[in-house]
């Protein structure tokens, strides 16, 4: 392996199959995951997770905090503070589905909350809490990883508002159709908020990491580090920016334009690519490894 992208041994058997119509894809789960950023006096670092060498899907990959949307996440009585459901509608590329939009927002905030100790929330439309550590919150966290709380009945609770303004949407990627398990995913950034810290909660990952996107980049072309095309690609996209606010500011003129990987087979050969990130594109040789 030349960098340190993903490739799972399996995918040859599955594109194949794809191609001579014996494998169907399944639907993709929407899904939301998040850039945490903050400044240094050499630039942006972003927080990124290793998810742990076991897990069923990308095993020792380096990701950020995210997740699929949960049922409730669309909940009416969620307070909410920034753009309205509508606007966010339109920017995710949802058209007026205004449910679904929030569904999507409230994944974002709540996964970043549940793998990184980290509350894009405030008592009041225009504030963040300062502090979420300490024995009560880590029970309200571990609730709501456990479905035996909803995002809504959180923030209710707790007197929050989610502040929506405090996202930028960055990029969204689906998983190619081969692939047995499958995510519609939208990438977001933010700022980390004045007086929190990111910890590993999540049981998913086994260490945390805050990097310059550059220098992670440079390990994954290394080989040092491995990872999934959507993370590399929203690394090096990243990596111009010399400022938190200047990527936040970038985030409105960014393209969310879904991609989808392609696959199929030319002259004896699977030929993979992602459209619009020619740095993936694999040629696999019928019954052998990718070149």
């Amino acid at each position: 392996m030349a960098n340190g992208q993903w490739y799972p041994p399996e995918w040859p058997d599955l594109i194949r199959g794809l191609a001579e119509g014996t494998l169907t894809p399944v639907t993709p789960k929407r899904a939301a995951t998040v850039m945490l950023l903050k400044d240094t006096d050499t630039g942006p670092v972003v927080h990124m997770l290793r998810r742990r060498a076991s897990m069923a899907f990308a095993g020792g990959a380096y990701a950020y905090p995210g997740g699929g949307v949960d049922p409730r996440d669309d909940d009416h009585l969620i307070r909410w503070a920034g753009p309205t459901r509508a606007w966010w509608a339109f920017r995710l590329g949802l058209d007026t589905d205004e449910t679904s939009a929030q569904a999507v927002v409230c994944a974002a905030v709540r996964e970043t909350y549940e793998e990184a100790g980290v509350l894009l929330a405030g008592p009041t439309a225009d504030s963040v809490v300062g502090d979420t550590t300490g024995d009560d919150w880590e029970a309200d966290r571990a609730a709501l990883v456990a479905r035996e709380l909803s995002f809504a009945e959180f923030l209710d609770r707790r007197g929050l508002v989610l502040r929506s303004d405090l996202l930028g949407a960055w990029a969204r990627w689906i998983t190619p159709e081969f692939e047995p398990r499958r995510y519609d995913t939208w990438f977001f950034v933010a700022a980390l908020p004045q007086g929190q810290r990111t910890r590993n909660a999540s049981t998913e990952a086994d260490r945390t990491v805050w990097i310059e996107p550059a220098e992670a980049a440079s390990s994954y072309d290394r080989g040092e580090l491995l990872m999934m095309p959507p993370t590399i690609a929203t690394l090096r996209a990243l990596a111009p920016y010399d400022s938190v606010s200047g990527a936040l500011a970038g985030a409105l003129e960014r393209d969310l334009a879904p991609v989808l990987a392609t696959a199929s087979v030319e002259e004896g050969e699977i030929v993979l690519a992602w459209p619009g990130h020619d740095e993936f594109t694999k040629h696999i040789r019928i019954g052998g490894a990718p070149a």
